[in-house]
């Protein structure tokens, strides 16, 4: 996508729209996520506005982020209890903490938002050395089959049609870098807003070699936050890394 930058995706726009809906799942992915903390600490990879962190900090985990977007900190610090969450400001692939922690996860198809394989390395890499002796790194995001069947690699979908607002999504799909272009369309008496952003986007099997250079292996994978078996009709996974 020419002239894109990550911030076009995260910042005052998007941050004041981001928590309008929720995606249904949060109850059962801060379940899993404090199964595997069991105590803590944990540590989010692009915590935003604190949808899964805060639930989590409130169920006793000791949760730690870190984002590079001012203006998703933001929400999070204006939510009761975002406060008291420590917030590192930052690229998340660098994981630019000090300690180690029992759980480290990325959810949302987030790890994708790291542009090139050897960010998405170095981020596994950095988890890595963040990761206590039994600490889990956990991973959720998309399995792309559903791009190989893309005509001409490009699509539009209507995602919402009222009467005063459509809501479309626009993509195109770039097979050999693995890239994913996409912008959120909202046409309304207002005008039109863009919301751009752009992935690159890894198989399960590519995640898992990224996982043994860093010195971590897989201990599970599931379709979903409710522990669903992973199979080839699996649209997403649920990946559990440790040592």
């Amino acid at each position: 996508m020419k002239d894109y930058e990550p911030i076009q995706s995260f910042g005052e726009d998007s941050a004041e729209t981001y928590d309008d809906s929720s995606r249904g799942d949060e109850d059962a992915t801060v379940l899993f996520l404090e199964h595997l903390a069991r105590g803590g600490p944990a540590l989010e990879l692009a915590i935003g506005t604190g949808r899964i962190a805060l639930p989590l900090a409130a169920r006793g985990v000791p949760v730690d982020g870190i984002d590079f977007s001012p203006a998703m900190v933001a929400k999070l610090r204006a939510k009761p209890g975002g406060d008291q969450i420590p917030v590192t400001m930052g690229d998340f692939a660098d994981v630019p903490v000090s300690g180690a922690y029992r759980l480290i996860f990325v959810v949302f198809n987030t790890l994708f938002n790291l542009l090139t394989q050897d960010d998405q390395v170095r981020c596994f890499e950095n988890v890595a050395a963040h990761l206590t002796d039994d600490g889990v790194f956990v991973v959720e995001a998309f399995v792309p089959t559903y791009l190989t069947r893309l005509r001409d690699d490009q699509y539009v979908d209507a995602e919402r049609i009222d009467v005063g607002e459509v809501r479309l999504d626009v993509g195109r799909h770039d097979p050999v870098a693995q890239r994913l272009d996409e912008s959120h369309v909202v046409l309304s008496s207002a005008g039109v807003r863009l919301y751009p952003i752009v992935a690159r986007y890894a198989w399960p099997s590519e995640l898992d070699l990224m996982a043994r250079i860093a010195g971590l292996r897989l201990k599970n994978r599931w379709s979903g936050w409710e522990h669903e078996p992973f199979t080839a009709a699996s649209r997403r996974h649920v990946s559990v890394y440790g040592r």
